[in-house]
């Protein structure tokens, strides 16, 4: 099966290569990542959903897949923590999450056989108390770049983050839904 992980997600694609090995990882340019839904939940589903629109018809492909996740603040419901510019602004969102739970959304589209299909799901996790020094080494060793409010729970943040409810492949990137169908996709291809 010929799959296209659309994304530059080295996360997501690590998860999808243990199900399918032969995938090609490349991401889709120009997306807009903003959105005009007053929830997170509708916000990273709308932006997932402009990825699967640009990724157009992809018939070099049997199977394309599509992600976004967003943070929910954790004190402004309708709020997204996204992707840091910056060391500071990372500082800032770990500061933010430190001894905290907050959401994760994540919203996956699978185009298979001529069509999208979408996933949304949630997760909650719980970071430790950071002391001032395990902060600034989260900013200064990079761990955040690229990731939705700055942490990856299988990276240097999974010493001090728990997965409380939900799935991890939900806070990885992937909708936990989502990667349940795309196993049973490559069950059924192989």
């Amino acid at each position: 099966m010929r799959v296209w992980l659309a994304s530059q997600s080295s996360r997501r694609a690590e998860m999808l290569a243990q199900i399918f090995p032969d995938i090609t990882c490349k991401g889709i340019e120009s997306v807009s990542e903003t959105s005009s839904a007053t929830d997170v939940s509708g916000q990273v589903l709308e932006i997932c959903q402009k990825k699967a629109s640009a990724v157009n018809n992809a018939t070099d492909f049997d199977l394309v897949v599509v992600s976004d996740t967003m943070l929910q603040d954790p004190d402004v419901d309708s709020r997204a923590m996204g992707k840091a510019v910056d060391n500071i602004e990372a500082a800032a969102m770990l500061h933010r999450l430190s001894g905290r739970r907050h959401r994760v959304w994540s919203a996956t589209g699978i185009f298979y056989q001529g069509s999208w299909e979408f996933h949304l799901n949630e997760a909650i996790v719980e970071i430790d108390q950071l002391s001032d020094e395990t902060l600034v080494e989260l900013v200064l060793n990079n761990s955040w770049v690229g990731k939705a409010g700055c942490y990856d729970l299988a990276g240097d943040m999974g010493k001090f983050a728990s997965l409380v409810e939900g799935d991890e492949a939900t806070v990885l990137g992937i909708a936990s839904d989502a990667m349940a169908r795309l196993v049973e996709l490559s069950d059924y291809e192989t």
